[in-house]
């Protein structure tokens, strides 16, 4: 963000899957926190005035040639600071500490001791044994000066360390995961004892600073907003129009993606309820075209965002001088893209329309107000900007829309059949008050047929899968257990009711290994 709200700490990535959770649990304390690759300059993240900095885990050891290390001048900066995993063994081994690697590797639910429960990390809390999640193979087997052992876990006599007069603290465990229960008061008393942070960082907060944002960077010009009638373009269409008015149309593209019956639900919502500029423009063919005989999922992901911008900008062009495109781009969009630098010791997970599927010689200047925030914090900016909870509590629908759930070619007769499936798989979640209990659900139509017997004939038809997460950050995922009468009820009812489909099968896996998408 281009200014620094009051409180700032900054999570420094050193490509550990967890860095984005560690952000997102300090802003639930209300203090904000952005991340960075570990390389970013040292005079950039000073311009934030940081409070304190986080080292985050990664997957590197620090004595390998192609580690990577932390600048000098953060160590020397006089600010606290936090390791975690290999951010605890990062600074161990810069102060002078000793890193070897473990006898054996440490992964999973462990058994924490605090040694010293007079330290500022561990004095808020009431329990001396904690269960806690590692995963690591490296550890510190000497401190460094003025380092004293704060826990010890069954292979790890150095699990927790802290140097009280640096304000310098590392935890070889991840408190940022769910898996370790009282991690979040740890980072609290980091974030409040430690850091002295005061909190009150809010969605209303992030609504004022936006405004203020956005209006410094478009002035007088003009922005059209990529409008799907999801919960993140809607956010970012009402923070905008908050901020600049009538500045702002919006534009809805049907590009034949989407779910059944929505371009109507879309534009009945934002002009009847919103009462936004909206421009709505029939696509579907164009998208159609582009997208025959295409399979790759990345592919897709990139024919779909160039089109949209190529879409965006003509409507712009009819509309006068057009200066800004406004997207719903999530900080997790940004993340699994790894859209940040070739050092980027985070892998690319897949690309998204919104983040690197944008074509390089886009005219359009490009606004994200949402750009740093996860999804429940969209979510209640909604909430503080109004929105009605129908679109704010709506599940999440990816750009590409039904191209990355309809596996293999695509094809309006396909599209068409996952509709229909898609559609009874969400009224039932809605009938029987499922809905609201799961986080994200959907329809998959796979590129296999199987053989089936309908009446007295036999049938080689599709295969639709189900998928239900539930979260908290969508960063990680468990697979709803939903009841298997529900489950039978849908099965029956798409074989039933979908032309070309005779088997239903539902997916148990969770994110890790797997992503919530299936491409």
């Amino acid at each position: 963000m281009s200014t620094a709200p009051r409180e700032t700490i900054i999570v420094l990535d050193f490509g550990s899957q967890y860095s984005q959770l560690i952000a997102r649990r300090i802003r639930e304390l209300e203090v904000y926190c952005e991340m960075f690759p570990y390389h970013t300059p040292f005079e950039r993240l000073e311009r934030l005035n940081p409070v304190g900095y986080i080292l985050s885990g990664g997957p590197a050891s620090v004595y390998a040639d192609s580690a990577p290390h932390v600048s000098e001048q953060i160590l020397n900066a006089g600010k606290p600071i936090l390791g975690i995993c290999y951010g605890m063994q990062l600074f161990a081994y810069h102060l002078g500490g000793k890193v070897e690697p473990g006898a054996k590797r440490e992964y999973g639910q462990t058994s924490l001791t605090i040694t010293k429960k007079a330290s500022p990390l561990f004095a808020p809390l009431s329990a001396t044994e904690l269960s806690v999640w590692m995963s690591h193979g490296d550890k510190v087997t000497a401190l460094p000066d003025g380092f004293e052992p704060l826990a010890a876990s069954p292979n790890a006599p150095y699990a927790a360390i802290g140097n009280a007069e640096r304000k310098f603290y590392g935890l070889q465990f991840h408190p940022e995961v769910t898996h370790t229960p009282l991690g979040k008061e740890i980072l609290r008393a980091f974030a409040y004892q430690v850091c002295g942070c005061s909190g009150g960082w809010t969605a209303q907060n992030f609504i004022e600073e936006s405004i203020e944002r956005i209006r410094e960077q478009v002035g007088s010009g003009q922005v059209v907003c990529a409008l799907s009638g999801g919960v993140d373009s809607s956010v970012a269409a009402a923070l905008l129009h908050r901020a600049i008015g009538d500045q702002l149309t919006c534009i809805f593209v049907n590009n034949g993606l989407l779910r059944k019956n929505e371009p109507a639900q879309v534009e009945q919502t934002f002009r009847a309820e919103m009462h936004a500029k909206l421009v709505a423009v029939d696509a579907e063919q164009t998208f159609l075209d582009a997208l025959a005989d295409v399979t790759d999922p990345e592919q897709k992901r990139k024919i779909i965002g160039e089109k949209f911008v190529r879409i965006f900008e003509a409507e712009a062009e009819k509309l006068g001088k057009v200066d800004f495109l406004a997207q719903g781009t999530l900080y997790p969009d940004v993340i699994e893209s790894a859209n940040r630098d070739s050092n980027d010791p985070a892998a690319k997970i897949k690309t998204h329309h919104n983040v690197g599927g944008l074509p390089e010689d886009m005219a359009l200047q490009l606004i994200e107000p949402l750009r740093y925030l996860f999804k429940d914090e969209v979510r209640k900016v909604g909430e503080a900007l109004g929105l009605p909870p129908h679109i704010v509590w709506r599940h999440p629908f990816p750009g590409p829309g039904l191209a990355v759930r309809t596996l293999g070619a695509i094809t309006k007769s396909r599209l068409d059949t996952l509709r229909e499936a898609d559609a009874i798989f969400i009224e039932e979640l809605w009938n029987s008050g499922w809905y609201h209990k799961t986080s994200q659900t959907f329809a998959v139509l796979l590129p296999v047929q199987s053989v089936g017997v309908m009446g007295d004939g036999r049938t080689y038809s599709n295969v639709i899968a189900l998928r239900a997460v539930t979260t908290d950050d969508f960063m990680t995922a468990n697979w709803a257990h939903l009841p298997v009468e529900l489950l039978s009820r849908v099965s029956s009812r798409i074989v039933n009711e979908v032309a070309g489909v005779n088997r239903v099968v539902y997916d148990i896996t969770s994110k890790p290994p797997a992503t919530i998408e299936w491409e």
